[in-house]
């Protein structure tokens, strides 16, 4: 097993043949630890510790007078970091504390008891939002899940079928957290505008490894967080709505951060704000969004182009790796189709993951799908190799 000194003197000799490497001083953890695990939850970029320091500080020396100096339109100024990522306009991107809490302000603003009542789904989205759809059922929404035939992939004709004049909302998670099943959002949003759909898509396994853009894709809604590939810690959900639904749509999940007057603390009937502050809800989640700031500073600086292309050649090391060590794969072959993680179906799934962890090799385990790996812009081809060539060891040790 290669230690940690030897890491990172092989590191040193290979960063002019990779310049994204030099962000690597940018996270403290990646000086003892092989960091395999940025679509679950990124590691922490070193400047979020003085971020949270001067929340602490302002907190400290300004008292409410916060509020009126920043921190209540934190939702959108940070909410505008994340739109430079995915292609959306300065005020179109507001924070919540989860993509939950953005999922269930989308559907509110719809009502599921007329003819327009289906809301179509694809097989591989995240549990959490399905929970939300299915609870849609008890105001007459009826729910139409698209079967994934081998746990991995859905073919779109098979999307663009469940896609009729009855469908209100279609939700499609642009990557598949179970195979980084890479999704076709411009013809899904196509077909559902023609027949009078809106469309939701839920980027979080996507942005920030995928390039976006919102516009250009014209989805009505995307949701997604900072905890995977955008660095940006727990807490910091974020929800875009293209720009002529303001006038449109009124959620009924609200709170006074959405009324147009919220000072005015007016009872009765909400009047909505007329812009994308009628997308919020209560009081925003302020360290969360001081601490997801940086993360989402350093993704802007190096691109999403130039990292989806480093992403592209190391998922596809991987996977070249792991068949030649006899590991089965579970996510696309053609880079085109696939996301920035790699799962591989292992024996002993969770045990394995268990003892990848105490080597200092940061992987994570799903159920139905296997060991999960991403590496990132900060990642070495030499941490690649040493990822599966470890996994590799564990797995025939097991066999035998």
């Amino acid at each position: 097993m290669v230690d940690a000194s030897e890491m990172k003197t092989g590191l040193q000799g290979v960063a002019n043949a990779d310049p994204l490497l030099v962000w690597r001083k940018e996270f403290p953890i990646l000086e003892h630890t092989t960091y395999m695990i940025s679509h679950s939850l990124g590691p922490m970029p070193r400047k979020v510790e003085s971020a949270m320091a001067e929340f602490t500080q302002t907190w400290a020396t300004r008292g409410i007078r916060a509020w009126e100096e920043g921190w209540w339109e934190m939702p959108v100024t940070c909410g505008n970091l994340i739109g430079s990522i995915i292609g959306a306009p300065e005020g179109r991107v507001v924070m919540h504390q989860n993509v939950s809490i953005c999922q269930s302000i989308v559907t509110s603003c719809f009502d599921w008891n007329g003819k327009r009542n289906k809301l179509v789904t694809d097989g591989l989205n995240f549990p959490s939002n399905d929970y939300i759809y299915h609870g849609l059922k008890r105001q007459g929404a009826e729910i139409v899940s698209v079967d994934t035939p081998d746990g991995m992939t859905i073919p779109l004709e098979k999307i663009l079928e469940a896609i009729d004049e009855e469908t209100q909302l279609v939700s499609i998670s642009h990557v598949a957290f179970r195979s980084s099943y890479l999704h076709d959002l411009a013809a899904v949003t196509k077909r559902a505008h023609e027949v009078g759909a809106y469309v939701l898509a839920d980027i979080y396994q996507s942005a920030g490894i995928v390039p976006i853009d919102v516009v250009k894709l014209n989805v009505d809604f995307a949701t997604g967080g900072s905890v995977k590939w955008l660095l940006g810690g727990p807490g910091a959900g974020y929800l875009y709505v293209r720009q002529d639904l303001d006038a449109q749509l009124e959620p009924a999940m609200t709170g006074w951060a959405a009324h147009a007057l919220p000072f005015q603390f007016a009872n009765g009937p909400m009047e909505y704000a007329p812009d994308i502050h009628r997308f919020l809800n209560g009081t925003p989640n302020v360290p969360a969004m001081y601490s997801a700031r940086s993360g989402y500073e350093i993704v802007n600086k190096i691109g999403v182009e130039t990292i989806r292309e480093k992403s592209k050649r190391q998922t596809q090391l991987l996977i070249s790796l792991a068949e030649e060590a006899g590991i089965k794969v579970r996510s696309p072959r053609d880079p085109e189709l696939r996301g920035g993680a790699v799962i591989l179906d292992v024996p002993n799934g969770k045990e394995t993951t268990a003892e990848m962890i105490r080597r200092q090799i940061l992987v994570d385990f799903r159920p139905g799908a296997g060991v999960r790996l991403a590496p990132h812009f900060y990642t070495s081809d030499d941490e690649v190799h040493h990822t599966i060539s470890e996994l590799a060891s564990i797995v025939h040790n097991t066999r035998a």
